[in-house]
């Protein structure tokens, strides 16, 4: 990611796509998008493979429950066996209902903890909106001025071209 990039606000989705479709075609970096609500084919637009986050959930979730059904076992077999009008004390079936929802539990924190940690939403970071009205009912695309090739008045034009309401370029930190 380098310091530079150019920013083109728009005020339609479909000109959003198309721009991000063309840009995408040229070989230019696409750094980010922002949208005010979720835009249908933006994510195969700019060429974003699936998510891995619902294999953590999955495997996560089993560790969880093997843990609990090991610490189920642990205690009532090893550390406080208990005769229980003589049932046995290694019964499976009664582990199920505690350890589907404690696999369930593990699970869904875990995969709200590590979506925290992939994203870097830290408490108390300080977030730069690109466009006051990103949040609203604009949409934004960042290019990263990635090589000397980046013509940024040739992108400008194309910005233009595509509908964009407003093209700047941004030198310093990230957005």
């Amino acid at each position: 990611m380098s310091d530079r990039r150019m920013i083109g606000v728009f005020a339609e989705e479909h000109d959003l796509l198309r721009a991000v479709k063309a840009f995408r075609a040229r070989g230019h970096s696409i750094e980010d998008v922002f949208t005010p609500y979720f835009v249908h084919g933006l994510d195969k637009a700019m060429g974003l493979g699936r998510s891995r986050l619902p294999w953590v959930t999955f495997l996560l979730g089993l560790v969880g429950a093997g843990l609990k059904v090991y610490f189920e076992y642990w205690t009532t077999m090893i550390d406080w066996p208990i005769n229980v009008g003589g049932k046995p004390w290694d019964s499976l079936p009664a582990f199920v209902p505690v350890t589907f929802e404690v696999m369930v539990l593990v699970a869904g924190v875990s995969t709200v903890l590590v979506f925290f940690a992939l994203a870097k939403l830290i408490p108390g970071r300080k977030s730069k909106l690109v466009h006051p009205r990103v949040t609203d009912d604009r949409f934004v695309l960042v290019l990263d001025e990635t090589d000397a090739a980046f013509d940024p008045e040739q992108v400008r034009r194309m910005l233009i071209s595509f509908n964009a309401e407003n093209v700047s370029e941004q030198i310093g930190e990230a957005a």
